[in-house]
């Protein structure tokens, strides 16, 4: 059994659904449902991975506030150690609004405590008996930018393989370092707009080549596409499963929870591919990217069908 670090950042995520169109200021639309959940992609990808059978370890700063006791319960209650979780009374837990329509969402998010998690948060003592270090929403967590580096460079002298999914970059610059940080880990999770941006391209199979160049796998999550990734020198695709979507918010934070747990367990790309895909899709049956989160014999349901 793998146990995984989560390092990243905790938020609610307040979801809208049914949405028809983008809002326009000056207007007032409404939504066919709404949803209080656990969010953030650290906290979706860790409670997926602890969903699946994995020991997750997660680290984050909130804020000493009902938001914030709210994540830390969620994860506790997601069998999480939360041992490392540090409440911040100077601080306020982040919360992201999700307007949800039937193939796509829009976020829109307050940061509150998700940039306050620097690397001296995360102590030598979470990493012992580790495997491996998960972070997410690199964009997001401004404080930790400059010292990821350092953090990541303590992982890999204690044994642990490392991973990454920047997220979205909400000020549009698609810098901040990130490149020069992705010869220090082993697997990198962008989505096909994220990759094609750090790459500079259009073409996200050219971004699939930048981004592997510089040292990690790179897999990207391509949408309705499916995902792939580079196995052998060659361009590897697998499709996604339909199943009847409800709301896909956090489904690539289960993508990712699904690729690991197969990855750590040295299952061929292929597999590995079709886990995450499979995670990703069970996740979207319903609100918020907790509640359908897939245990393993679902996941083995869903390949067999479509073996």
């Amino acid at each position: 059994m793998s146990t995984i670090v989560v390092a990243g950042e905790m938020n609610v995520d307040l979801i809208l659904t049914g949405i028809d169109g983008a809002p326009a200021f000056g207007t007032e639309m409404l939504a066919r449902g709404a949803s209080q959940v656990p969010g953030s992609s650290s906290m979706i990808c860790a409670m997926g991975l602890a969903r699946l059978g994995d020991t997750v370890r997660f680290i984050g700063r909130a804020g000493d506030d009902e938001r914030g006791r709210y994540c830390e319960a969620a994860l506790r209650e997601a069998g999480i150690d939360t041992a490392a979780v540090i409440m911040d009374a100077d601080q306020e837990t982040g919360l992201t609004v999700a307007l949800s329509g039937a193939h796509d969402r829009a976020l829109v998010t307050y940061p509150g405590a998700i940039a306050a998690l620097h690397a001296s948060d995360v102590p030598d003592a979470a990493l012992v008996g580790a495997t491996h270090l998960h972070v997410s929403s690199y964009f997001l967590q401004t404080n930790l930018q400059g010292s990821i580096a350092a953090l990541f460079g303590r992982a890999r002298a204690t044994g642990l393989s490392v991973s990454l999914d920047p997220g979205f970059d909400p000020n549009g610059t698609w810098d901040a370092g990130l490149l020069e940080v992705l010869p220090l880990v082993d697997v990198f999770l962008p989505n096909a707009v994220e990759a094609r941006a750090l790459a500079g391209t259009d073409d996200v199979e050219a971004a699939l080549h930048r981004l592997a160049s510089l040292g990690p796998a790179v897999v990207i999550k391509h949408g309705r596409e499916g995902c792939l990734t580079l196995h052998d020198g060659a361009v590897l695709r697998v499709p996604t499963f339909r199943v009847d979507a409800i709301d896909t918010t956090g489904a690539g934070d289960n993508f990712n929870a699904g690729f690991l747990h197969a990855w750590l367990r040295g299952q061929p790309m292929g597999t590995c591919l079709r886990w995450a895909a499979a995670c990703g899709a069970l996740s979207t049956r319903a609100l918020g990217g907790t509640p359908a989160q897939a245990g393993g014999e679902e996941v083995l349901a869903l390949l067999g069908v479509h073996a």
